[in-house]
Parts: C-alpha cells; structure tokens; sequence
C-alpha cells in the first residue's frame, strides 16, 4: 500500500490515495499504521477518495479506529494532495466530508506546490440538537456549569460538523489536559462522544489553544478544534471575530464572517511517502 505522511500544524495522519488503492477495513488498518512505535505513527488514517459531488471525498479515522465528520488540519492537507499529485489541477476545490461539503482555497508557492490553504468551514451549530448533546435539542450551551470530579467548568459547546466542548482556563500550559479532557470526552451528556479544547485567551485577537481529540487523546493541533473555539470565544464575549490562535503545532488564523462563515487558514505539509505492508 502506497502513502503519504502529511500534517497541518502537527496533526498528522497517514494518507492513502483511495483512487490508487483499496481499502477492505479502514478502521482496523488506522489503528495499526497509527502505532508509533510499530508503523508509520500518527493521529489516523485519511482517505483521498473519488466523489460524485465534489472534487474529492474525505474519510478520516482516528487513531482508535472510529471515523469522525471532518478534521480540518486533515481537509487542508487532502486538498494539497489533490493539487500536488495532479488530481486537480485548480486553486479552488471541494471536499465532501461526513460534515458536509467544504470549499478550499488552495496557495501554490513559487515552485508550483501548495504550502496554505483556506477553508470555509460553514456555519457552526449552535443547539443541543444538532451537536449533539442531551437535553432541550433548541437550547444553545454557553457557559454552561458541568462538574468533573473535583471541578466545575463553565462549557460552551459548538459542532463545526464534529461536536466540540470548549473550556477557558487561566494557565492552558499547565492545565491537565489528559486528567479532565478523557473524561469530559466519554461524559453522558455527550451521545457521540466530544472533542474537547482548553484555551487561554491572551488577547482579544489571540488565544492558545489545547485539544483532547476524540479517539485520539491530546493533539499537536485540530483545526475544527480551533473553528470551534473562534465560535465560543465570540459568544462569551472573550474575543473579537478574527483571531489567531496558537496550537503546539504551529498557528491558524480565523475568521468568523458576519454572514455567519467560519475560514481556517494554515499550513499543510507534506513530510513523506513510502510503501507500507500491513499486518
């Protein structure tokens, strides 16, 4: 099996060209060349697969093997793979995802490769109902109180096609992600589970950013993540409607339109390619 290591600010997945290859069980095969000890090593698996209504679909695993929406570090770099390895030859694209169809805009450098890339992320979803989590399906969850062990977070929630509880704290390097963040992920209120983002606002145009990710654990970068966090930051009153945020693997700029669209610009990077034999 032929693939391509790629990553968007320090997400990173092993990315197979579904247009080449054929994948009999993805979610047994993201476990396996997740291993970072044992295979290629990263957060999961994506597929580049052929579409009847876009340029390309997505499929992302995570390191655990279940499949989520979207990942937004992961839409970056697939429409650099669709460009880069002449699947499509133009500097806007679509995706289908599990979340929806996404347009990209694609930035070639001066040798002709795609180094950034923006998305327009859609409209987050701001209801119980549509996140998901239990409760009132219409009402909205804004600095909401839930109480995990010794500590009572004020969560605001937000789907951006996967769903999202963001928390602001004082210290976000500090913070014990791991401790608090698997069992806010695995809480009852959260049906389909939930990704979870610590933040610290710096500024009201700058903010850090930590993410457990669902069937991933802690990180480097999630870009729904970071969409996500724009969303809660605006709806609390922490921050204004473009703000640049500072993940450990690098740093993504956002935008939430007044026309209620959410872009994510950052990074994709290819790193390698190889032929990998499955167990």
């Amino acid at each position: 099996m032929k693939f391509v290591k790629m990553h968007g600010a320090g997400n990173d997945y092993v990315y197979v060209d579904g247009f080449q290859e054929s994948i009999n069980d993805p979610a047994a095969l993201a476990i396996e060349v997740s291993n970072r000890n044992f295979a290629i090593g990263s957060d999961g698996l994506i597929l580049i697969l052929p579409s009847t209504l876009a340029d390309v679909k997505m499929r992302m695993f995570n390191s655990d093997g279940s499949e989520a929406e979207m990942c937004g570090n992961g839409v970056r770099c697939v429409a650099k793979y669709a460009y880069d390895h002449g699947l499509v030859r133009k500097e806007t694209l679509t995706v289908e995802t599990g979340a929806g169809l996404l347009t990209l805009q694609l930035y070639p450098n001066a040798s002709g490769r795609v180094d950034k890339v923006r998305v327009n992320m859609g409209r987050p979803r701001l209801t119980r109902g549509e996140i998901p989590l239990t409760g009132d399906p219409a009402a909205q969850v804004v600095n909401v109180p839930l109480t995990i062990l010794d500590q009572t977070f004020a969560i605001t929630c937000v789907s951006m096609g996967n769903p999202h509880c963001v928390i602001f704290v004082d210290d976000v390097e500090n913070f014990p992600v791991e401790k608090y963040g698997s069992l806010i992920e695995k809480h009852p209120l959260f049906p389909k589970r939930t990704n979870v983002e610590f933040v610290e606002v710096r500024s009201r145009s700058e903010v850090r950013q930590r993410t457990w990710e669902r069937g991933a654990g802690e990180t480097l970068a999630c870009g729904t993540g970071a969409s996500a966090v724009l969303v809660a930051g605006v709806l609390t009153g922490r921050t204004e409607r473009t703000i640049r945020n500072f993940l450990a693997g690098g740093e993504l700029e956002l935008e939430w339109s007044e026309d209620g669209e959410v872009f994510m610009t950052g990074p994709a990077v290819e790193v390698f390619s190889g032929e990998y034999h499955p167990q």
